[in-house]
């Protein structure tokens, strides 16, 4: 809920919105140019990554957790059972108690949060008024928000920060059978549920008077029910032992990296009891995901950098407020196309590098891509018969 909002009008002139257009030129110009190495570089390294699960796929060894076999040092193995330990932790300030892998301390604060929302538009002329609304509202937040840079401070001041701080412990020596986890794999193990503080635990010292235990946690105010910017609610999170999947080198009685002979490496742990071939092809999977990921990002970059680079064009055009709309129209369609061209080329290139067939039938989209946009430009600029 809003409590309290401010607004401020700006105005910009024509010559200066032709200055950052021309400064933002540079800005477009390395985004463009960052975007050809990352759509080689992702292309690359999908199908190193896919070579490697492959040859784990085929080396990987199923082995019981109840013994380490020194037979298999150095070995590709799949593991599964209960990440287990003995371990108790405990939060030195608050004293909560868990027998668990993980033990997290989330903290809250009661603050002032700023939103806006602006609206421009464009004058006879080149120039433009923007008129921003800032609003405020009150909110929870795991971070300190500063409020010194807000657009209306007054009556909307915030402690500055939090009275104490979010952590995390983590068990020493959590084993998976008669293996160790390594701290890496341990870091891997996500499955984090709410541990509620119990009604009966006394408060730390310097709380007494000042907080109480409400909604299975800690709560420093004067009342959980209306809260006061300032206020603060301590939670807690673990992660309880839990069966686990494995595959990565035996190392001793515990796991490292396998270093396959494609150059990549190997170290995969999902939560529950899985086979050696579903975890390889839910990997596959998420390299898949990744790979697409990166050339959304690839092609992004590259029309957002065209987008800035011909930017100039539509705020020229700009002096009257139609002819730029109309120019920025379609300089954004010319930056998709071309986008959509040179990131299809980009990657074509890296296929015939990394996938030769591949390579040749996208190069070949590319192509007809190009001819096909040249060939549109062109009929769009005959004139037309009497």
């Amino acid at each position: 809920m809003s409590e309290g909002s401010f607004t401020k009008v700006t105005h910009e002139s024509w010559f200066s919105r032709i200055r950052g257009a021309f400064k933002g030129i540079l800005i477009g110009l390395v985004l463009f140019l960052l975007a050809f190495p990352l759509l080689f570089w992702n292309e690359g390294r999908a199908v190193a990554r896919r070579k490697t699960l492959e040859e784990g796929g085929g080396a990987v060894l199923s082995v019981s957790a109840s013994s380490v076999d020194a037979a298999n040092a150095g070995k590709l193995i799949h593991v599964t059972g209960k990440a287990d330990t003995r371990a108790t932790l405990t939060d030195p300030i608050f004293g909560v108690s868990a027998n668990a892998l993980k033990l997290n301390r989330v903290v809250e604060m009661y603050q002032w949060e700023e939103s806006s929302e602006s609206k421009t538009d464009k004058k006879v002329g080149g120039g433009t008024t923007t008129t921003t609304t800032y609003s405020y509202s009150k909110t929870w937040s795991d971070r300190a928000i500063d409020s010194t840079g807000f657009n209306e401070p007054t009556g909307h001041q915030n402690p500055g920060s939090l009275p104490y701080e979010s952590t995390e412990q983590i068990a020493n020596g959590v084993t998976l059978g008669a293996f160790v986890l390594s701290p890496s794999l341990l870091g891997r193990i996500q499955s984090y549920e709410s541990y509620p503080v119990e009604s009966s635990l006394p408060l730390p010292t310097q709380l007494i008077g000042r907080a109480q235990i409400h909604d299975a946690g800690f709560y420093i105010g004067t009342n959980p029910g209306s809260p006061q910017i300032g206020d603060t609610r301590v939670k807690f999170l673990v992660v309880r032992p839990t069966e686990i999947s494995v595959i990565a080198a035996q190392v001793n009685d515990t796991f490292a990296p396998y270093a396959a002979t494609t150059g990549g490496t190997i170290e995969l742990l999902q939560t529950g009891i899985h086979t050696a071939g579903g975890m390889i092809e839910r990997a596959q999977q998420s390299n898949k995901m990744m790979t697409w990921i990166l050339r959304v990002v690839g092609f992004m970059l590259m029309v957002l950098g065209l987008n800035m680079i011909l930017k100039p064009l539509s705020v020229v055009a700009d002096i009257l407020p139609i002819l730029g709309r109309i120019v920025g129209a379609g300089t954004g369609i010319i930056a998709f196309l071309l986008g959509a061209m040179l990131s299809l080329g980009t990657i074509g290139i890296a296929w015939i590098f990394y996938r030769p067939l591949l390579g040749i039938f996208l190069l070949v989209v590319a192509v007809g891509l190009t001819v096909a946009i040249a060939a549109k430009l062109r009929g769009g600029r005959q004139p037309s018969a009497a």
